[in-house]
């Protein structure tokens, strides 16, 4: 009889520390940064004049006769301003 009660208290321990471990402990489907699994981080974008694709987050913005363009660099960003603005022969 002892031997019964002694195994219904260690399974009723069991279950309460397990329960109070995977409460305090992060979804294992999320990542560290608070999204869920299937969370896109970011989109990729390719770039107008190298046509590299980059995280469009870390993109150069520019805004030309009313269309949105996103660069990889600063550098492309000037390039592609110097070839459309450069008079033709």
């Amino acid at each position: 009889m002892r031997l019964l009660i002694f195994a219904a208290l260690a399974y009723l321990v069991y279950r309460g520390v397990k329960s109070w471990i995977l409460k305090n402990t992060t979804p294992s489907n999320s990542s560290a940064l608070g999204r869920s699994a299937g969370e896109i981080d970011d989109v990729m974008v390719k770039d107008p004049y190298c046509e590299v694709y980059f995280p469009k987050r870390k993109g150069v913005h520019l805004k030309l006769k009313g269309q949105d363009l996103i660069f990889c660099s600063k550098e492309c960003r000037d390039k592609f301003i110097a070839e459309r603005t450069r008079p033709e022969r």
